[in-house]
């Protein structure tokens, strides 16, 4: 017999550990050979295609497009023509983990699991073939379905319940001498009877759902109650007495909340057509499941947040020179087309060569601080389904027109996730630029296992004292986030001294 195959979720870098079905590029039936593009599998960050391991024939698919696995998560079956359907079909349902059960064996697993869960009763469980007669013979009425085994109340003085379970098990005749109490002292209350009842065959609505008794009204004089005009206004519109309200208002009064609960409480049906109108009216809801990699951010960010101490640092930086050496170049190399961006990517990396100890990533679980000797400066790309940190590597040894070229690169492919894995997990610092979106100043949440990130704002002239006079100058706010377990208040001030310096005498990156 041919051998059978399986394709499975790959790990695509250290960080992956599900992949979502994004599109099957062949069909099964399908022949296919080694190498070839068999599907597209999304992880938080990218869509990569998976390459045929081998040469085979794709029998059966398992997960179909949309469908999320772990990683090594089986995603087809392949195996040549001469395999029969019926022997995939049981190759399949091995992989299951047992073989499909038939209809009574699943009730069976159903009774036994209830049996694990709830309390204990006296009732043995109804067999399915004598449920239909059981429920035959039952007392039905308002939902509430009570087997022929349960029924029979009797008054018996010694039976120890709550006053609403003996209320309810006479008014719905049912035998409390074969409901076992859950409670103190082996006390029965409503969820022993709804228990016992339902693992009998039988039906009780959910505790929850149960109308309770409705208060009597006071018909005292309210007229010397303590109340606001206008829940005063209210109580005589509604016919509500004053006594009936709790009075949660200021000086002990009663408020027009309060009236309202009442109300509520006495008119569910009309409070509630009026909260749905009032939705209808005002708001309409869509909700959004998150994708993989929102979740991803998610749960990054709000780990950094949790396990990381922020603390941060703000400069004010004069771009007048970088922006007139950037025009400069753009200007007298036609082939290049640098931003402030690419600049400032530059002085960053210069920054953190000068300054390495912030040039870090922190091992939480190993506690070591790793430093390099490369600024591999990470940069925040937004796209369609969230935010992506592609990294521009080696920064500190690349010329302005390299990291401008890369930067371009890597944002095209960020934007139709065709990053690779390492271009965009690791990096030894980051830059989040919001100064295109006319952001002024703002605080960046760190990109474990990094050390910093460096938040930048936009370029605007604002007015400055200079030599006693005020003048006009561009300037960019930066906002350095530290992680404090590495990195202290002074070394986070020398890196933005040293970065301050090499922007705002731009000659210095270019040596």
């Amino acid at each position: 017999m041919s051998e059978i195959k399986t394709l499975e979720i790959p790990k695509w870098g250290l960080s992956m550990e599900e992949g979502t079905i994004a599109q099957w590029l062949i069909q099964a039936g399908e022949q296919f050979s080694k190498g070839q593009e068999i599907c597209e599998i999304e992880t938080t960050k990218i869509v990569n295609v998976l390459e045929a391991p081998f040469d085979s024939t794709l029998r059966k698919i398992i997960a179909n497009n949309g469908d999320t696995l772990v990683v090594g998560g089986i995603i087809a079956i392949c195996a040549d023509a001469q395999v029969s359907d019926a022997e995939i079909d049981a190759f399949a349902q091995s992989l299951a983990g047992a073989p499909i059960v038939n209809e009574s064996k699943t009730v069976e697993v159903v009774s036994e699991k209830q049996t694990a869960t709830q309390p204990e009763t006296k009732t043995q469980a109804v067999p399915k073939q004598n449920r239909t007669e059981q429920v035959s013979k039952a007392v039905a009425q308002n939902g509430y379905v009570i087997p022929a085994a349960l029924q029979g109340y009797q008054h018996v003085e010694d039976v120890f319940a709550t006053p609403h379970a003996l209320k309810l098990a006479e008014k719905h005749q049912v035998n409390l001498a074969l409901v076992s109490g859950s409670g103190r002292g082996g006390r029965i209350s409503v969820q022993d009877i709804q228990t016992a009842v339902q693992a009998a065959g039988g039906s009780w609505p959910d505790i929850r759902q149960q109308p309770s008794g409705k208060v009597a009204k006071s018909k005292a004089d309210d007229s010397q109650v303590l109340a606001t005009p206008v829940a005063r206004r209210l109580a005589k519109q509604w016919g509500i007495n004053l006594h009936d309200c709790r009075a949660s208002g200021s000086r002990g009064r009663i408020c027009k909340e309060d009236v309202e609960a009442v109300y509520q409480r006495e008119n569910p049906a009309s409070a509630q057509n009026s909260a749905d109108v009032m939705l209808t009216e005002t708001a309409k809801v869509t909700t959004i499941t998150m994708n993989g990699m929102r979740k991803a951010i998610a749960s990054r960010l709000q780990a950094a947040k949790r396990n990381a101490p922020h603390f941060r640092l703000t400069v004010n930086l004069n771009v007048d020179a970088i922006q007139g050496l950037r025009q400069q170049i753009n200007a007298t190399v036609p082939q290049v087309k640098l931003s402030i961006n690419d600049m400032l990517i530059k002085a960053a990396a210069a920054a953190l060569i000068k300054v390495p100890q912030v040039n870090v990533q922190f091992d939480e679980e190993n506690q070591q601080i790793l430093q390099f000797d490369q600024a591999d400066i990470s940069v925040a790309v937004a796209i369609e389904n969230g935010l992506i940190t592609p990294i521009i590597k080696a920064a500190n040894t690349k010329s302005l027109a390299q990291i401008s070229n890369d930067m371009r690169d890597l944002a095209t492919r960020a934007k139709t996730g065709k990053l690779a894995p390492d271009e965009f997990q690791g990096g030894s610092f980051s830059i989040s630029n919001l100064g295109m979106l006319g952001v002024q100043q703002f605080d960046a949440i760190i990109n474990p296992p990094q050390g910093a990130i460096l938040a930048l704002g936009a370029a605007e002239k604002r007015a400055i004292v200079e030599n006693e006079s005020i003048v006009i100058r561009q300037m960019v706010t930066a906002t350095l986030s530290c992680d404090h377990r590495v990195i202290d208040g002074a070394l986070g001030a020398q890196f933005l001294a040293a970065f301050k310096q090499f922007v705002e005498n731009p000659a210095l990156i270019l040596v």
